[in-house]
């Protein structure tokens, strides 16, 4: 196994633990989410560029979020940490793909080093989140937190982004380009939607 692929399955096991042990990874199993939870979902999802896919993701977990704002933002996380997650598991499946030019392996190889480093900024910023739960009597400390979670997301979406970069221009045009490009584009408007509910989340607490 390639040592970069090693590290990915080995963050990928440090990563598990955050999701089985989070209230708010798996859906609520009430089948019926309360209007107020629903609304409040899409009140806040009008933040976000994606507000469809938004409102998509949060509201099989309207139950568990209610309407608390750090268990919408955690929830955010959750759900984008485990897209990415899948996604990377995948990009880094076609390495191992029949016929892949080798310029094509490159781009898969760095596009599966971006989105791990993204998985460790999401990992953090999780970790951090549950944190602001606990330090809201200290002031400073609440929003240093806040702060590090909004840099670490952000960076999570720069490398999204810059995954898709190894495969600019018509030479990489192909099935391999094709099917990664429709999976980050996609954790690429997820992650963008958590960025915008964390900063809105630190903007209230801020003012």
């Amino acid at each position: 196994m390639e040592p970069k692929l090693t590290h990915l399955c080995y963050c990928l096991l440090l990563f598990l633990p955050l999701l089985s042990q989070s209230t708010i990874a798996k859906p609520s199993s009430s089948p019926n989410p309360s209007n107020n939870s629903i609304n409040f979902i899409v009140s806040s999802c009008r933040v976000t560029r994606y507000q469809t896919l938004c409102v998509k993701c949060l509201a099989t977990f309207a139950n568990k979020i209610r309407r608390n704002e750090n268990r919408l933002t955690q929830t955010a996380l959750a759900v984008t940490l485990v897209r990415v997650q899948s996604t990377t598991v995948y990009v880094a499946k076609l390495t191992k793909a029949r016929r892949i030019k080798r310029r094509e392996y490159l781009a898969v190889k760095d596009c599966v080093e971006n989105l791990g480093d993204g998985l460790e900024m999401l990992a953090q910023s999780m970790r951090e989140l549950r944190q602001v739960g606990g330090s809201g009597r200290d002031r400073d400390e609440f929003l240093w937190r806040l702060s590090n979670v909004e840099t670490w997301v952000s960076a999570a979406l720069t490398d999204e982004t810059t995954c898709l970069d190894g495969f600019d221009g018509k030479v990489m045009d192909g099935v391999v380009k094709s099917a990664i490009r429709r999976r980050v584009v996609h954790v690429a408007r997820v992650t963008s939607n958590a960025l915008a509910l964390v900063n809105r989340f630190a903007a209230r607490h801020k003012s």
